[in-house]
């Protein structure tokens, strides 16, 4: 199959929420493109318009929805996939590269990826700086790995003392799961842990609690939640919530 010079496709990420958190450079993207790709809810952030074709799909569709891409792409549409966040953060800038992967024919395609602000770090703003020394990231969802996996990995981050980001903590078909990454923590790290739930990062909606490890519960967490778990070296000061940059 030969694919069209004049298309292009480019993986975007939209942000946690707020819109003057998308990049000049998503926007601009958008404002281009012929079509937009993405899960539901992300692609209805973007605003309909005249020689617009929005194509939302499932969630659980990552693949398809990259092999619909690149097709558009190859017919000389100009396509946009939309993910929150960051595109490359548990996101479907990988699902793209997989779908590419199976498919060399698309490979001379225009491929770009842009980045976007992450729940993640805007939460983490939010709070202070609680990622302020080395951290890692988890997504908690077992839908795409095994949860002994996800257990494994949150072990060995606090293990080795990791801030820890956690995404998809607890949603109503797996609402065992957060409880059980609570226990892990508490194996192998101090009950005076902080720990920072932030629901609905830079929108109108948004709260951050923040306790103690001891304090945690399961219901503290929702899919609209990022979980940030602080290092042994985490503290407060003021309303603020910082992790130090020094060597521990």
């Amino acid at each position: 199959m030969s694919t069209s010079n004049s298309g292009w496709l480019v993986v975007v990420g939209l942000g946690p929420g707020a819109e003057d958190l998308v990049t000049p450079q998503v926007a601009a993207a958008l404002a281009q493109a012929t079509d937009v790709v993405g899960y539901i809810p992300y692609v209805a952030r973007v605003a309909p318009r005249e020689g617009l074709t929005l194509h939302p799909s499932d969630n659980r569709v990552e693949i398809d929805r990259a092999q619909h891409a690149l097709q558009l792409a190859a017919q000389g549409r100009r396509v946009v996939v939309v993910s929150s966040g960051d595109p490359g953060v548990f996101a479907m800038a990988s699902a793209i590269f997989e779908a590419l992967e199976a498919r060399p024919e698309y490979l001379n395609l225009d491929i770009r990826i842009l980045p976007g602000i992450t729940a993640m770090l805007a939460a983490a703003a939010s709070a202070g700086a609680p990622l302020g020394h080395d951290f890692c990231a988890i997504n908690l969802s077992d839908n795409l790995k095994p949860f002994a996996t996800v257990e494994k990995r949150v072990a060995l981050a606090a293990q080795g003392d990791f801030a820890m980001a956690f995404y998809n903590p607890r949603s109503a078909s797996r609402p065992h799961q957060f409880a059980r990454v609570l226990e892990v923590l508490r194996e192998h790290c101090e009950p005076s842990r902080m720990i920072i739930f932030a629901r609905a990062v830079s929108t109108p909606d948004e709260a951050l609690n923040t306790v103690t490890l001891a304090e945690a519960t399961p219901e503290m967490a929702d899919m609209r939640t990022v979980v940030l778990v602080g290092n042994s070296q985490t503290r407060r000061i003021g309303p603020h919530i910082y992790t130090p940059r020094s060597a521990l």
